[in-house]
């Protein structure tokens, strides 16, 4: 929605986000499985720890063909409609329930443009998607992770590196959706170009958030994938990976893989989602 649109009541956008945000998750698994399995055997299988993104990729192909970069795909298209779809509507949940309170108002000492500036409810909402998605997300990147490094997966470990993916999403979701809002309050034109103006605003605002925290995804993918010693502290793996994988170009191991995958996937997902919000809009869902 744009950053003037009008909205239904809280509970309402709630449900009607949850729809739309069911197609993003399970879209964006479609298209963007095959990169994150190869970005996930760059930074945690042995083997893979020093060859490039082709070579993965072929050497997947060689081995396991097709289907290999596909694998561990099953649990995230059963749970990513579901943990995104929640994403987005705990984030307009809150960012309608905080109408007309001191969260919708520009946050001070921070620049503002004619459109107003950063809200405290674009945060708090970021924050509460964070949490959800985590919470979700946790046990279903452990069986994939798994299931892409050819590994078995035990029910009791299912919530291994929350932690870790808790603060990954904190970063991510906040970084993601304080984008998305200043561009759809200060240049909306972005979201009347159904295809290429969504595409690049959700595919570029969600890959500049990876950056900012793929160290944080490269701890997941290793805490997750059982990779060096399962005792180590975060503090400890960061440590290894600047003595023993280059420095700190070590902690963006997989980034390019991972970069096409979130560009692809987010960029058409949220193309799809906007198409299923514009239904919801046309139809008079939200009067």
């Amino acid at each position: 929605m744009t950053h003037n649109e009008k909205r239904a009541h809280w509970i309402k956008e709630a449900l009607l986000s949850t729809g739309a945000g069911v197609l993003y998750g399970l879209t964006s698994v479609a298209v963007g499985h095959p990169l994150d399995t190869i970005k996930t055997k760059m930074q945690a299988q042995k083997g893979f720890e020093k060859i490039s993104m082709s070579k993965s990729f072929m050497e997947v192909l060689r081995t396991q063909g097709v289907r290999g970069l596909y694998r561990g795909c099953i649990p995230p298209l059963m749970g990513s409609g579901i943990y995104r779809s929640l994403q987005f509507s705990s984030f307009e949940t809150v960012y309608t329930y905080c109408e007309g309170t001191w969260a919708a108002k520009p946050m001070p000492f921070l620049p503002h443009s004619s459109n107003g500036g950063l809200q405290s409810r674009v945060l708090i909402g970021g924050l509460a998607a964070s949490l959800v998605r985590a919470t979700i997300e946790t046990p279903l990147e452990y069986v994939k992770v798994r299931r892409q490094t050819g590994q078995s997966w035990k029910t009791m470990e299912a919530f291994n590196g929350y932690k870790i993916t808790w603060l990954r999403t904190t970063g991510l979701m906040t970084t993601y959706f304080v984008i998305v809002d200043y561009i759809r309050r200060n240049h909306k034109e972005f979201f009347s170009r159904p295809l290429l103006g969504s595409f690049l605003v959700s595919g570029c605002a969600a890959t500049f958030a990876w950056w900012v925290v793929w160290p944080l995804e490269l701890m997941k993918s290793q805490v997750q994938g059982n990779y060096g010693h399962a005792k180590l502290t975060l503090r400890q793996r960061f440590s290894i990976v600047l003595k023993e994988r280059g420095g700190v170009r070590g902690l963006y191991r997989g980034i390019t893989p991972g970069t096409y995958r979130s560009l692809l996937s987010n960029g058409t997902s949220f193309v799809v989602m906007g198409y299923a919000q514009r239904k919801i809009t046309q139809l008079g869902l939200r009067d």
